[in-house]
């Protein structure tokens, strides 16, 4: 499965962002699709995941309240939406997908879209 993931961009603290994340293969309806980040100079960190049916998600504390994974699987596309932006937001974001829902740990995952930029200025 190719993933690409687009939308980032740069905004103001306590603005919003909508990213994207859309799959080349109708097989993506049967992935958990997870969003991870990576700040300069810091580990790849997880930042939710979704089941295959949208029916779960799970978000990491730092995002929880802020942040929505959706995903709309006639159009293959996964979504985070994020709102109330933090300077510690900024990192490049990036898709995931994985047969198993619920993993954080970026090794576990199997496809990876190439990574969007999101800055968010203080």
């Amino acid at each position: 499965v190719q993933l690409q993931a687009f939308g980032g961009g740069l905004v103001q603290t306590g603005g919003s962002l909508r990213l994207s994340c859309a799959a080349s293969e109708r097989t993506f309806n049967m992935y958990a699709m997870g969003w991870f980040r990576q700040a300069p100079g810091k580990e790849r960190e997880f930042v939710g995941v979704i089941s295959w049916n949208g029916g779960r998600t799970s978000y990491a504390d730092s995002v929880k309240g802020r942040f929505t994974i959706s995903r709309d699987n006639a159009k293959m596309t996964v979504y985070l939406q994020m709102n109330s932006l933090k300077p510690e937001d900024t990192a490049v974001y990036y898709c995931a997908a994985d047969r198993n829902y619920g993993r954080t740990y970026p090794n576990e995952y199997e496809y990876w879209g190439q990574g969007t930029l999101v800055t968010v200025s203080s």
